[in-house]
């Protein structure tokens, strides 16, 4: 007999607390704090009963990775809750409860990472960011509802790209700019080092930087002029950028290099729409990645929408298995993590649809697909990638052993595997 009578809140964190039980075995449940009264003591039989009360019988936990109550369990939930975990999500709101669908995209479509931002696009209007205790508020917050331990991401660059920045109450940071011109690794080191401990403070567990886009195009609009780069030297690019990962993994931030393989050399940007780098594109913008995943310094690559007909003919960079798959895995040697850049950015929505462009990114090798709510904002997006995700598992277009590539990836990076 079930000794206690849960209210709603009980019954969804119990419920999640048993989803994390399956997946990572029964040492979850302590990390998780199961403390509901009579869980412990239950029988088989009984616990058998309390999941089918919890789940409302057409939700399922996920498939244990040991044979824990294997009858408790169907492939299809556990596959349900990889694909989730495939997506990295936007949302409005400096508490989670203001916006219902990342509450919904969390708690019932598993989704594996969300990303902030102080403002829209633009600036017109506020988003996740009002000070440091509100976000370290909203981070637990989103952790509390999350399935499985959440990637909690930021675009902290430095300089002008810094989300938690001094208007927020957040310390000042310095452009990568102004980094590669002082080229001193041990300062870059310290800096990095301080900024890192800002965000692993708030509970950000995830920095979208460094940017090592080499300087080819000293003019473009969204790399050079905004100081993101660390220089038009490669060897600078990655002696630069590997200070800059040592100082966030000094206090178990992760980070992500980006843009694969260089949005240096555009003169357009992918926010605005298609960008062309097929006769400026050079070949040493890929020494700082052919250093870094040598040295084994790379935790997540994210891939850039540029158009290189050298590399594709016909597909822009984040779409291309050629560029993903050929060129960053095979040629390259990663098999970390790859992340999309916004899939709402213009040189993708304005050729392809949302559908489209999930399906084409994972072909790719893409494991986890980027919206990050911040043009057009839709509380529809995880619902749409669930659907597409499955539809394709139907009609034989990838199979789970893809999803399962990318999930043992994310886990891998979340440091869970």
């Amino acid at each position: 007999m079930i000794r206690h009578t849960l209210n709603a809140a009980e019954v969804v964190q119990t419920r999640r607390r048993f989803l994390r039980h399956c997946v990572f075995g029964a040492g979850a449940l302590a990390l998780t704090g199961c403390t509901t009264p009579g869980i412990s003591a239950m029988s088989g039989r009984e616990l058998a009963a309390f999941v089918a009360a919890v789940s409302h019988q057409d939700k399922k936990p996920p498939i244990p990775s040991a044979p824990i109550y294997p009858k408790l369990v169907k492939p299809d939930v556990a596959l349900e809750v990889k694909i989730g975990q495939m997506l990295m999500l936007g949302f409005r709101g400096t508490t989670a409860k203001e916006d219902p669908a990342i509450v919904r995209a969390l708690t019932e479509q598993h989704i594996g990472g969300v990303v902030l931002f102080d403002v829209d696009v633009g600036g017109r209007r506020p988003r996740n960011i009002v000070s440091p205790q509100q976000v370290a508020a909203l981070t637990a917050e989103l952790q509390a509802l999350a399935t499985l331990p959440l990637i909690v991401s930021v675009d902290q660059e430095g300089g002008k790209v810094a989300r938690l920045n001094e208007k927020y109450g957040f310390p000042a940071t310095l452009s990568a700019a102004a980094l590669g011109e002082r080229n001193d690794p041990e300062f870059t080191r310290a800096e990095a080092s301080k900024m890192a401990r800002t965000l692993a403070e708030v509970g950000i567990t995830l920095n979208l930087a460094p940017v090592v886009d080499v300087r080819i195009q000293p003019d473009s609009p969204i790399i050079a002029r905004p100081g993101r780069s660390f220089s038009a030297d490669p060897a600078v690019v990655a002696a630069q950028a590997e200070a800059f990962i040592d100082g966030h993994h000094a206090h178990g931030v992760r980070c992500t290099l980006k843009h694969f393989p260089g949005h240096g050399s555009a003169s357009g940007d992918t926010h605005l729409g298609f960008t062309d780098v097929t006769e400026s594109w050079r070949e040493e913008e890929l020494i700082p990645y052919r250093e870094l995943i040598g040295k084994g310094k790379v935790d997540a690559v994210m891939t850039a929408h540029v158009f290189n007909a050298r590399l594709d003919p016909a597909l822009p960079a984040t779409l291309s298995p050629a560029i993903v798959t050929g060129l960053l895995r095979q040629t390259l040697g990663y098999d970390g993590v790859v992340i999309s850049d916004d899939m709402q950015m213009r040189a993708v929505t304005d050729h392809y649809s949302l559908e489209k462009a999930f399906e084409l990114a994972i072909l790719a090798g893409v494991d986890i697909i980027a919206v990050a709510n911040n043009v057009t904002y839709t509380g529809t997006i995880s619902d749409r990638f669930m659907t597409t995700v499955m539809r394709l598992l139907e009609e034989q277009v990838i199979d789970e052993a893809r999803i399962e590539q990318s999930y043992r990836r994310i886990l891998k990076l979340k440091g869970l595997a």
